[in-house]
């Protein structure tokens, strides 16, 4: 029996999570990004975007807008992003991504609806309040935003100061989420972003005093430096702040990919067991305190809209994460910004360059998609289900989907049996419910249903499921 913490209301079994920790997809679509093609370009985009509303069935809009620019470099960090301190080629991108929207909003102009959006990075707040509040004017001349909807920023805390909080509340924007990562003044430096407490809780209070909707914290683990010591200081300084939502992110160490990651020693780097009791710690402090584990590296508190969704049963997951809005075509805008409209994914050039030139040309900057088959589609509720709620219902899938679940699902049921043996699930006839202690595990389970994993070099390419 392993190191089982079971007064949460998931179970943190350490024995369990280092025997079944692999690589693999953290399911922000299905399938992943790294399955979509290059034979999927413009021109299939806009023939999927005329046909959104036939039918009769109205799809509100979300919107994702992609900022990459950064003033300095985390060590860590993994996303698609561009460092510099030459403010003028945020403007340069300012104009392309603005020739974008142009070419966008055209396709949406029937039904514009927008009810849910975020901007990502990069450091969005790089930028300056008047170039963030000209970005949102653009789009509210394109598009109807809801008045009740949810718009959410990353802002990283050292390039903010309250009267830049007030700001982005008088645009619009209702939902903040911060960039912590660790309070630790050794790992801090580590990772090459110095950042006080009092930054960062003087932005939380200025939203607070904004009147901002929800507040978002990210930390990571398995950082260089970091202890249980250290960490447990960093939880209980985060958790004294009281934001609504808290997302504690497994530190993937790939410096062959990512070159920031080459800076970082790796005999810095926290040994597995460590790395693996840092996560049981942020799981049982963050409950202790009153925190509902969402899933998948997510916590909120248990009024917030996240947790309420998920108990009503309306939870998605989307590239942004966990979301309340699970009927809604996503527009990807910005350079490596992914969309999803109807049963096809795409994605933008990722390189600068290319995403300019495409523009140039006049051209929507679409690098690759794909068009879901009725298999994706089946597999992606199923995925979504579990990922989600924890639960399935094979009678919903089988209405939904016209298949007999026991029969189309054969091989991966086999594989699921092995699973409830070590105690991740249960498999009932007409029911598959994920335990307390495959929570943390949500990840092994989806891979089950994962028709492009069957070979186990395709693994490899995804970052430790913990």
């Amino acid at each position: 029996m392993g190191a089982v913490i079971d007064h949460l209301p998931f179970e943190v079994d350490l024995d369990l999570i280092r025997r079944l920790d692999c690589n693999g997809p953290r399911y922000t679509s299905y399938p992943t990004a790294d399955r979509f093609i290059e034979a999927f370009g413009p021109e299939t985009y806009k023939s999927w975007a005329s046909k959104r509303n036939i039918g009769g069935i109205h799809r509100a809009l979300s919107l994702y807008v992609h900022l990459p620019f950064c003033g300095t470099v985390c060590f860590y960090c993994a996303c698609n992003k561009v460092v510099t301190r030459d403010k003028t080629k945020g403007e340069r991108y300012l104009d392309y991504l603005a020739r974008e929207i142009a070419l966008q909003a055209p396709l949406f102009r029937d039904d514009p609806a927008v009810t849910q959006m975020h901007w990502g990075g990069g450091t969005p707040t790089f930028f300056s309040s008047s170039q963030l509040g000209e970005l949102f004017a653009l789009l509210r001349r394109h598009f109807a935003f809801a008045e009740g909807g949810e718009y959410s920023i990353e802002v990283d805390p050292r390039t903010v100061d309250p009267d830049a909080i007030a700001a982005l509340r008088k645009m619009g924007f209702n939902r903040l989420s911060l960039g912590v990562q660790d309070f630790d003044p050794q790992v801090q430096r580590a990772v090459n972003r110095v950042q006080s407490e009092e930054q960062t809780f003087a932005v939380m209070a200025a939203a607070r005093d904004e009147r901002f909707l929800s507040i978002n914290v990210d930390l990571i683990y398995g950082l260089p430096k970091q202890n249980l010591l250290t960490f447990n200081r960093t939880l209980a300084r985060v958790v004294e702040a009281q934001p609504d939502r808290i997302a504690i992110y497994n530190y993937a160490h790939l410096p062959a990919r990512f070159k920031p990651q080459r800076r970082i020693s790796e005999s810095d780097l926290p040994s597995p067991g460590i790395k693996l009791k840092l996560l049981a710690l942020a799981a049982q402090r963050l409950t202790e305190a009153g925190y509902v584990y969402i899933g998948m590296d997510h916590f909120a508190k248990p009024d917030d809209p996240l947790a309420v969704a998920q108990r009503q049963g309306r939870l998605h997951r989307n590239f942004q994460g966990y979301s309340t809005h699970p009927d809604c075509d996503l527009i990807g805008l910005g350079v490596s910004a992914i969309g999803s409209i109807g049963p096809t994914y795409s994605q933008n050039f990722r390189d600068l360059k290319d995403y300019y030139d495409s523009l140039e040309r006049g051209v929507l900057p679409i690098m690759r998609g794909v068009e879901l088959n009725a298999d994706n589609l089946v597999r992606r509720a199923v995925i979504q289900a579990l990922m989600c709620h924890f639960t399935l219902s094979k009678d919903s899938i089988e209405i939904a989907y016209l298949i007999d679940f026991d029969r189309y699902f054969a091989s991966e049921l086999a594989g699921l049996r092995e699973l409830e043996q070590l105690g991740l699930l249960e498999l009932e006839e007409r029911w598959i419910n994920v335990t307390p202690k495959g929570r943390m595990l949500i990840r092994n389970v989806c891979m089950v249903f994962d028709k492009y994993l069957r070979r186990d070099q395709e693994v490899r390419r995804y970052s430790r499921v913990i």
